[in-house]
């Protein structure tokens, strides 16, 4: 059966859906313990940033073919843009879920507004949500608390800026939680890393690079099962460089060997390297070591004659 298409573009929309009062256009606090309708199967087009914490496990979630059950205690998050499938076996059940939802104009001209892309976790996929302890829930709760006493005050010039203060609070708090998780699952992420640079190497010994041209970091982060802003805030959490700097470190250190083992023309290097052009290759290794390619190779032969 074909799912229906819900696109979730105002607070209004979404309060709709599960019977739900609406205080203020732009954002809403919710709690589906109290909804009074609902859905069973749709695919949920999201128009605005969500925030959900699910204390039962009463639905799923699928992004593409994979599905999704979660841990009691789980946060997920929406961006404007984001497309998810939503399977709930019965629709007049209640779901423990409570959150907050907020529209992109909401936070224009504030604070947030131009820090809403430091926070990451809005890209995650769902298979990356953080998992709470139960003083992380009070917090989160907390801060749906203050938000919702926010939206019960009369709208008036202060509300915008007020709503849009008070929801970085939890953002900051969502940040802290992330980074506690990235702690915490050390080994899980030591082994992502390890997987990372072996795959890394290969791809520069074995010719791939020739074929495929330059790696991405989606391309790795594709192969490890995981979202590229996910993949890219592991890598640089454990260990302090993001994996376009360690793909560029290692394409530059395997140019050096390269240029220091034989006479190959560097236009051959640059093109085994992923270069479609070598002055390309030749700009990013003297951005680098800050020598071009020739230079350094002129180098290493008068240190091999003195």
């Amino acid at each position: 059966m074909e799912r229906p298409t819900i696109v979730l573009d105002s607070a209004d929309r979404y309060n709709k859906l599960y019977g739900l009062p609406t205080a203020h256009p732009l954002v809403s606090v919710v709690d589906l313990n109290h909804a009074t309708s609902g859905i069973n199967h749709a695919r949920v087009h999201y128009g605005m940033y969500a925030l959900f914490l699910k204390q039962g496990v009463q639905c799923t979630l699928r992004y593409g073919r994979r599905k999704y059950d979660y841990q009691e205690g789980t946060v997920v998050s929406f961006a404007p843009g984001q497309i998810v499938d939503v399977d709930h076996d019965n629709a007049t059940t209640a779901m423990d879920v409570v959150g907050v939802l907020f529209h992109p104009d909401l936070i224009y001209g504030t604070p947030l507004g131009k820090r809403i892309r430091d926070f990451a976790f809005f890209d995650y996929s769902q298979n990356e949500a953080v998992h709470l302890s139960e003083d992380e829930r009070a917090v989160f709760l907390d801060c749906l608390d203050k938000i919702k006493r926010e939206l019960d005050h009369p709208v008036d010039r202060h509300s915008a800026s007020l709503l849009s203060a008070t929801i970085q609070v939890l953002l900051e708090y969502m940040h802290r939680f992330y980074d506690r998780q990235f702690i915490t699952r050390h080994k899980a992420n030591s082994d992502v890393v390890a997987a990372f640079e072996k795959r890394l190497k290969e791809f520069f010994d074995n010719g791939t690079a020739s074929e495929e041209g330059m790696p991405s970091v989606a391309y790795f982060a594709d192969l490890a099962h995981l979202s590229a802003g996910y993949f890219g805030d592991l890598i640089k959490k454990e260990t302090g460089r993001t994996p376009k700097e360690l793909i560029t470190q290692h394409l530059v250190d395997a140019a050096k060997q390269r240029l220091a083992a034989s006479d190959e023309d560097i236009a051959l290097i640059a093109y085994d390297m992923g270069f479609q052009y070598p002055a390309h290759f030749t700009r990013l290794f003297k951005r680098v070591t800050g020598v071009s390619p020739r230079s350094y190779r002129e180098a290493l032969d008068r240190s091999l004659l003195n």
